[in-house]
């Protein structure tokens, strides 16, 4: 019994160690489960799925798992790629063509990413072209050369990666042929087509986005997705297929660098003549662009063996698709960022406070910007700023225009630059002259959809002239000039022909419809001020008005002999004319708006406190910005500037949106 007992023990004791030793044996894994499960969060799963090589610089999950099954080794496809990795990949038969060719693509695109970032590094630009173009060719064989079409892939999150990679290769290796064109390249042209034989590519190169006048080639091209911008409410763009640039055209069209438009006190009449010469309009300097490669192949065979790529440049505000290989593709686009990068390199607002003061570098003529090349096919929205402003007042109000589809589709927007420190009268009759020579410059006939059914909006003094611009004066201001004592008509016969186009003139053709802002049609008692006096008395007019007024415009006391700065103190300027009691605005508020335009009002009022009547923006009473007669008026609770306001835009929007409805369906507009 002891015995028995002693052998059981000894049994239990050592079976511990048994199991010990064997633990470390294989035959012990047998035991083990073979899958093994936990839980993972939302934002681990979305990683899982949507992460790759742009997203966390690590390859996606499909991507590595294609190499595993392949029987490669990750990290050696990464280090050896070009050599080993795509011969394998490709010869591999149990693979689809499809996992295939996007884990080959997202390859390249590390390698790619990889080599830039070490030849940038070096100082070298142009060494990494080849893998980018490996990888767009890749991406472009996924998208294009499988079994299943695009259209079949919408909804999976592959063909967004590989869209992705495609798009962002684009981007990389146009910018590297762009840069590579006055070092290593050798161009030849032929038909307008630009071939560029560069690191073992030849790239025809195809513009067929409309570039502004006078243009040939951008000086830059810029990736939108490398521009971060402040001030702007939103970024407008289209998701679709290509890459999103900024061609950055001749820097001498910006505001800042323009001598057509650059003032100066005591510049000889020749160069004034030079400057009035140049053309009064300019087209946006950076418009936006897309760039798409195509590689033309019979099938996938060639295609992966082909070093000839297509790259055609094109415009999303006029192309929103593309036919390519028999598929119908949206077409990528951005719609903000030219106007941004056009915006922050502009100094409108520098510019404008020298030209309210009469200062150098200032302007002295009004300036038409268009916001894209001229279309003949879209109507045209004429935007007039305010006092002591420029074409940055419509900052945001542009912007959401422009990103408005609808909008898009229908309009044009042109932002016209002027002296605001010029009296209004002056004003309006050049910005109408300006207006009839750029349309008769673009469309001599007056037959294109542009030259019919215009919208303008103005803001404050902007306002003030965009009324004159749709109202008739016949003997009105006239009789205002005959009276008023600043304005000597009987000086010359000069006088008489040169004030006959600025005292009398009929609506300006074409023109539908108008939006007032904030504007003190019946001036304001702010402008009467000392304050506003005092700001008055800074203003110094340039000299280049005595070209538009000569001797009219002076005080009665000023002889004719006395010089030019001295004629010009007594001639009203821009802040005088908005003083309530000013003889100018009292003669303007009664002449007749053409009962041919539809005109709304835009009204703020800086506190909901007392009555409508009672209240205003901080410097134009309501009493003065109210029209009896206009078809919508919108109260906002803001100041003056009410033309930033959310509820401005959305109310302009919802004003040009009835103007489309109206304009298709051709109604005529009521009497007023």
């Amino acid at each position: 019994m002891n015995r028995a007992h002693d052998r059981l023990l000894l049994r239990l004791c050592t079976l511990p160690f048994i199991v010990a030793s064997l633990s470390s044996c294989a035959i012990l894994n047998n035991f083990e489960p073979s899958v093994t499960v936990r839980p993972i969060t939302p934002n681990e799963y979305i990683t899982l799925q949507r992460g790759d090589i742009l997203v966390s610089r690590q390859l996606s999950a499909l991507t590595t798992q294609t190499i595993r099954v392949a029987g490669l080794n990750v990290d050696e496809c990464v280090t050896h790629l070009p050599l080993d990795c795509t011969l394998a990949l490709t010869n591999t038969k149990d693979i689809s063509d499809e996992r295939k060719l996007s884990a080959l693509a997202e390859l390249w695109l590390q390698r790619a990413i990889t080599m830039h970032t070490t030849a940038a590094h070096a100082g070298d630009s142009v060494a990494t072209l080849a893998p980018w173009m490996e990888a767009a060719r890749y991406a472009y064989a996924y998208l294009f050369f499988t079994r299943r079409t695009p259209d079949e892939r919408a909804f999976e999150n592959r063909q967004t990666q590989v869209r992705d990679w495609y798009n962002y290769t684009v981007q990389q290796a146009i910018t590297q042929l762009f840069k590579g064109l006055s070092t290593q390249a050798r161009i030849t042209t032929s038909d307008k087509v630009n071939t560029v034989n560069i690191d073992g590519w030849t790239a025809h190169l195809k513009f067929d986005a409309r570039q502004p006048e006078g243009v040939t080639f951008p000086q830059e091209l810029i990736p939108t997705s490398s521009l971060a911008f402040q001030g702007l409410h939103s970024i407008y763009r289209r998701d679709g297929f290509g890459a999103e640039l900024v061609a950055v055209m001749d820097h001498k069209s910006s505001p800042r660098d323009d001598t057509r438009n650059t003032a100066s006190s005591s510049g000889s009449k020749d160069a004034n003549r030079s400057r009035m010469r140049a053309p009064p309009w300019s087209e946006m300097p950076s418009p936006n662009m897309t760039a798409v490669f195509s590689f033309d192949a019979k099938d996938l065979d060639e295609l992966v063996h082909v070093r000839e790529v297509t790259v055609s440049v094109h415009d999303p505000l006029v192309e929103s698709q593309l036919m390519l290989h028999g598929h119908r593709v949206p077409l990528a686009g951005n719609f903000t960022a030219g106007y941004g990068l056009w915006l922050a390199r502009s100094g409108f607002s520098r510019q404008s406070l020298h030209t309210l003061f009469g200062r150098e570098h200032g302007i002295e003529h009004p300036h038409v910007y268009m916001m894209q090349p001229y279309d003949p096919d879209r109507r045209i929205i004429l935007m007039l700023h305010g006092l002591a402003s420029s074409p940055e007042a419509w900052v945001n109000m542009t912007n959401e225009i422009l990103g408005d589809e609808d909008l898009r589709r229908e309009f044009q927007v042109w932002l016209v630059s002027y002296p605001t420190n010029m009296p209004v009268i002056v004003n309006h009759a050049t910005i109408r002259q300006l207006l009839q020579e750029t349309l008769r410059n673009f469309d001599p006939h007056g037959q294109a959809v542009a030259s019919r059914g215009l919208v303008i909006v103005g803001h404050s003094m902007g306002g003030l002239i965009a009324r004159l611009m749709v109202s008739s004066a016949r003997h009105e201001l006239r009789d205002w000039a005959l009276t008023d004592s600043r304005i000597n008509m009987n000086a010359t016969d000069f006088t008489h022909s040169l004030l006959g186009p600025i005292l009398r003139f009929q609506p300006f053709p074409g023109v539908t419809r108008t939006v007032f802002i904030a504007t003190p049609h019946r001036g304001t008692a702010v402008a009467g001020y000392r304050p506003a006096r005092w700001l008055s008395g800074l203003i110094r007019l340039p000299l280049t008005a005595l070209e538009n007024i000569g001797d009219a415009l002076h005080a009665s006391a000023m002889a004719s002999s006395e010089s030019g700065d001295r004629i010009l103190v007594g001639v009203p300027n821009s802040i005088d004319n908005l003083d309530e009691r000013d003889p100018f605005i009292k003669a303007a508020v009664d002449l007749p708006i053409s009962d041919q335009v539809f005109y709304h009002s835009i009204i703020a009022r800086s506190s909901t406190a007392g009555s409508l009547e009672d209240s205003d923006d901080g410097l134009v009473p309501y009493s003065s910005s109210h029209l009896t007669d206009a078809v919508s008026e919108k109260i906002i609770i803001y100041g003056h500037s009410v033309q930033e306001a959310a509820a401005s835009i959305l109310e302009v929007r919802r004003i040009l949106r009835e103007d489309i409805t109206a304009h298709r369906r051709a109604v005529v507009p009521r009497e007023h």
